[in-house]
């Protein structure tokens, strides 16, 4: 028998990328930073952030658009590549609304 790949489909995706935790927490804290670089920090603060309230939502029974349980995707790479895109959205925003 051969191994079976998982087939993750965009509908999947989405709910991760567009958790309303990790936006906002990607969205404020790129805004708030003063280089670059640190919107990579800023994409694990708002993933860490974004998973552990996730799982606690769910945990809690709660229904959430991104839940993080052991029978549920998590999609880690793709919440963090997300939480990138929001962190540098949110800093170029900022270096252009300071010109």
């Amino acid at each position: 028998m051969h191994p079976t790949v998982p087939v993750v489909h965009l509908w999947d995706w989405l709910p991760a990328a567009f958790d309303p935790v990790l936006v906002v927490i990607a969205l404020w804290l790129g805004w708030k930073a003063d280089q670059f670089g640190k919107v990579l920090i800023v994409g694990m603060i708002a993933l860490a952030v974004s998973v552990l309230v996730s799982w606690v939502i769910s945990s809690l029974g709660i229904p959430w658009i991104a839940p993080v349980r052991s029978d549920a995707l998590t999609l880690f790479p793709v919440r963090f590549v997300a939480a990138l895109l929001w962190a540098s959205g949110a800093y170029l925003a900022r270096r252009v609304a300071n010109r």
